[in-house]
């Protein structure tokens, strides 16, 4: 595409309140996106479902310079712009009719096509049990030999440690943000993402000039699912943007599986909802995933894990390795009395252990040295 079609593409998109099934439905009467800009006030408003605000909008043109500053800071940040025609634009999202016109991505050497693409969802007030499972789950998927692209929101809780768990194993990760890519939101997950373009990349349909408003991330929500086979909620509450994400998912005719979580436990409510009534598959390993998507397990593959120096690691990470040497396994509670740390502290300790490769996990919360 030509930096003059551009234009007129993220124009389109730049209209209030058009939305993406209305610029394609445009774009299908007149051929193209700069068709639509050279179209008369009164042909616009013969469209069914345009009306006369719209069509007023189009023919004012006032999106054009808008659209010009946009390329400009695509030039700047490295970002490149798909026009949902080309052949690098995510065909499982095209498959939906509210995909975006343009969907802008930064990323190096990224396969928005790769054969198998899954999306892992959850609340950003993730627990313990389930940052632990999110983690297993995309080790466990390693372990059998996938490397699907993982897809998330760059969010706090579940998503954030998707990405981080899918860069441990080497998986292509990308982020789905909601607003423009010139920035990171939040900012603390700037150096993730940094890693995530050099391994995956960042995906938005918002330009830079978007605000960070709190809708923009349930409009987000449609490119996750969208482009995903299928969709992972880890852990949610009665409510929340993974449930949205969930529901679109089923609305695309995509598999979503919910992770099973603690009877009256407040984040284990929603995935808990989603299987009672059907609209979710339970899922607890690699092996329901397979299933669910009729994976080829006929050659599965262990991961080459990073091999860490026990002496780079923290004080209580050392302590906690020392102790399983002497006792070749233990269980989390008697690891914390042995070694005199809290609960709190030892779990998340022997996660980056099990992550290390230098400890593997056993059925009833027991540990032993890999």
């Amino acid at each position: 595409m030509n930096a003059n079609d551009l234009i007129y593409c993220i124009a389109l998109e730049l209209i209030p309140k058009i939305g993406s099934v209305n610029a394609k439905k445009l774009v299908a009467y007149f051929g193209s996106a700069e068709g639509v800009f050279r179209a008369s006030r009164r042909e616009l408003e013969q469209i069914p479902g345009i009306g006369l605000a719209t069509a007023h909008e189009v023919a004012n043109q006032q999106v054009l310079p808008q659209a010009e500053a946009e390329i400009r800071v695509m030039e700047r940040y490295g970002i490149k712009a798909l026009y949902y025609t080309d052949p690098d634009y995510p065909e499982r999202l095209r498959q939906c009719d509210d995909g975006p016109l343009v969907l802008f991505v930064r990323g190096n050497n990224l396969n928005l096509n790769a054969d198998k693409v899954i999306s892992v969802v959850g609340t950003r007030k993730a627990t313990a049990y389930g940052i632990e499972i999110c983690k297993t789950l995309i080790a466990d998927l390693a372990k059998h030999g996938h490397k699907p692209m993982v897809v998330s929101g760059l969010a706090y809780g579940i998503d954030i440690a998707a990405h981080r768990a899918a860069l441990q194993y080497g998986m292509p990760t990308v982020g789905v943000l909601a607003h423009g890519l010139d920035k990171v939101y939040p900012a603390a997950h700037k150096t993730t993402a940094q890693e995530m373009i050099a391994n995956g990349g960042l995906v938005s349909d918002f330009t830079s000039a978007a605000e960070f408003d709190r809708k923009h991330f349930l409009k987000r929500n449609r490119i996750i699912a969208g482009m995903s086979d299928a969709t992972i909620v880890v852990e949610s509450a009665s409510k929340g943007g993974a449930l949205v994400t969930a529901e679109i998912a089923n609305s695309y005719n995509r598999e979503v599986l919910a992770v099973p979580g603690n009877v009256g436990a407040p984040y284990s409510k929603g995935c808990l909802d989603l299987i009672k009534t059907h609209r979710a598959a339970m899922i607890e390993n690699a092996e329901d995933l397979e299933r669910a998507l009729n994976w080829d397990v006929s050659k599965p593959t262990q991961p080459k894990l990073p091999l860490i120096n026990i002496d780079e690691l923290n004080e209580t990470e050392q302590k906690i390795m020392q102790h399983l040497q002497q006792k070749g396994e233990d269980s989390l509670d008697f690891i914390a009395i042995q070694t005199g740390l809290a609960v709190s502290v030892v779990l998340p300790a022997l996660l980056n252990l099990e992550f290390c490769g230098l400890v593997v996990s056993k059925p009833g919360k027991v540990f032993r040295v890999a």
